[in-house]
Formats: C-alpha cells, structure tokens, sequence
C-alpha cells in the first residue's frame, strides 16, 4: 500500500486531526497542511486544525495566509493532545524545529527535510524532493481528491518559492507537480503575493546586514541585529548571496530569547545544512538542506548575561564566534574583506 493510500486509510477511522507545522511556517509548510486538512475533510474527518509556532512575520507569508483564508492556529492556544490524530507536516521532530510539546508523538510525518531517525506508523520522508508540497500533490492525484483553486493557489505558490523561483535543486517532481496544479490556479492571486511589500523592520533588518557583512573567501556572515521579524534573515541571506563572488552567507540576529541563523548557499560543493550542524550543532538546534539551512540557540551559551540591555555589545561578541565557527566549517582561510 502506498504512503498517500495508508493515510486515507488511517483517516478514515478518526474524527479529529491536528497538522502541526514547523515554527514560523514557510508556504511550503502551510500548502502541505491545507492539503492534508483536504485529504482529512475527503475522509470526512470533522474536526481538523492547523497549528504552528513561533510567529508569521514574513510579508508574503502574511499575505498568503490572509488571501488565502488559511485557517491557522497558534500552538499556544491548542491542546495538541486532545486531538485523537497528529500529523507533523514539512518536518519530522517537535524538538527540531517546532514548539510543540517534545512529548508528543505523530501518527504521521510528511517531508522532505533530512532530520534523521523518524518514529511514525506513517513515514514519508523524501530528502530527494525538493518541497513537501511536491509530495501532496502526489497525494491528491493518487486519491483523486479534487484541487479546488485555493488549494491549487497555494501549492503552486509554495512549489515556486521554494525551489523553482530560485532555481535551487529542484527535482523534475517540482515541474510535474506545478503543471498538475497550474490549470486550476488563480494567477491574479499569484501575482498579488508576488506584490507584497516589505516591512519598514525587514528593510531595517536586511539594511545591518549590507552593513555588517564581513566576508572570507566567498563566504559572508552578517548580523541583521534585533529584530521581531524572523523572517527577515533568510530574506537577508537570500540578498546578500547577490554580492558578486559569494556563494554561502550566514545571517543571524536576535529575535526573542535566542539567536537565530539562516545559511544559504548556491555552491555544488557546500552543503549548507552540513556546515551549520559542524559549526553549531553541540550550541543549539541546527539543520536543513544542501542549499538551505538554520537553526536557533540560546543567548546564554554566548553570554554571561543573557539580558544584558546593551544589544550591540552582545551581538558584537557573539558575531565574533559565529564568524570564527561558520568560517571554519567552511575551511576557509583568515583572509578577510568587506
């Protein structure tokens, strides 16, 4: 039986679903839960609720959601343990990267991400793939569940953002699984998140970074500083991977009680998940793909005081040793320029 029948069948018997998606959801994460609670509601599964942690702050995020019409709850105002079924969509552990609580178990993890060992009566997870959303659309055409244009929206949305607008690795899945869903998009939509604009902080993020950079080799590390918008790192990383001669770039920031890190990297030769799980894996929770990766860790490993007011000073002694650890990661030499 395959992975997407054994889910139809699974659902078939229960009556509530949670689908958990990882801390601040990505469209690639909330098109495959707004497949799953289609796939659930095809079941004539009732009651089925999207759940997240962390927060929305990426502008096209927002919009998506908002345009949308996805209904999303925040993991801090959900029992995930009342609802009779859990599934775990776009990642594989709740001590990876979600806030849910560590003591609950999925009944079904869907992924592409390689996060290792996964314990789950349904596992599917496709570190070939390049987007879980890829995965749902098998899904929906082996049930033959009928794509409506919301949902048919959101997973070419997703499908483009992470990987086929970037160019970064897609499989000929990606290409299938945008065609089978392109007829029944709606373009204007597509067009309208294309549009959003960035926030005044995200402008404000991305601006300390062009500032901060420091470069070895064809590597930059740069700070976006504090910042309430986590988003706003890879969307840094994203643009500094523009500066002619870079192919890797590590942004990291303070966004509440830790410091966050997004890598990127267009090299063949770099596997930027590698590299942050050599650099900080022992420091806090780190991982992602050959091209794209991240991770968080607390402020107290680096500080003394962990609530120190003065930011700058903080940030300057911990950007010292993320440099040092990434640029060692990296093998590359002391040989340093803007």
């Amino acid at each position: 039986m395959s992975h997407a029948a054994e889910l139809a069948d699974a659902l078939s018997d229960v009556d509530s679903v949670a689908v958990v998606c990882h801390d601040n959801p990505d469209p690639d994460c909330l098109a495959s839960a707004l497949a799953f609670e289609r796939i659930a509601r095809a079941q004539s599964v009732g009651d089925v609720a999207i759940i997240y942690g962390g927060e929305i702050s990426h502008q096209q995020n927002r919009a998506f959601v908002n345009m949308l019409d996805i209904d999303v709850r925040h993991g801090e105002d959900v029992d995930v343990g009342e609802y009779e079924y859990v599934a775990f969509v776009d990642h594989s552990r709740p001590d990876g990267n979600s806030a849910i609580d560590r003591q609950v178990s999925a009944d079904a993890v869907v992924d592409h991400h390689p996060n290792g060992r996964v314990d789950a009566p349904i596992t599917d997870v496709r570190t070939d793939y390049g987007a879980t959303a890829t995965i749902f659309v098998e899904y929906l055409l082996e049930l033959d569940v009928e794509l409506t244009t919301r949902l048919a929206t959101a997973l070419l949305f997703a499908l483009h953002r992470e990987r086929l607008d970037f160019i970064r690795d897609p499989t000929i899945c990606e290409y299938e699984a945008a065609l089978a869903v392109y007829p029944t998009a709606d373009l204007e939509s597509l067009e309208q998140l294309y549009g959003s604009a960035f926030t005044p902080a995200t402008i404000d993020a991305i601006g300390r970074a062009i500032r901060t950079r420091e470069r070895r080799g064809s590597a930059l590390v740069a700070s976006v500083g504090r910042t309430a918008e986590t988003d706003a790192l890879p969307q840094a990383a994203d643009y500094l991977l523009n500066v002619e001669g870079v192919n890797s770039v590590l942004a990291y920031g303070v966004v509440g009680d830790a410091i966050r890190l997004s890598a990127r990297s267009i090299d063949p030769r770099v596997n930027v998940g590698e590299t942050l799980l050599d650099a900080f894996d022992e420091l806090g929770g780190v991982g992602g793909h050959h091209d794209m990766a991240g991770g968080r860790i607390d402020l107290g490993i680096f500080a003394d005081d962990p609530d120190a007011e003065d930011v700058d000073e903080l940030l300057s002694f911990v950007g010292r040793r993320i440099e040092r650890r990434f640029f060692e990661a990296l093998r590359l030499d002391g040989n340093e320029e803007r």
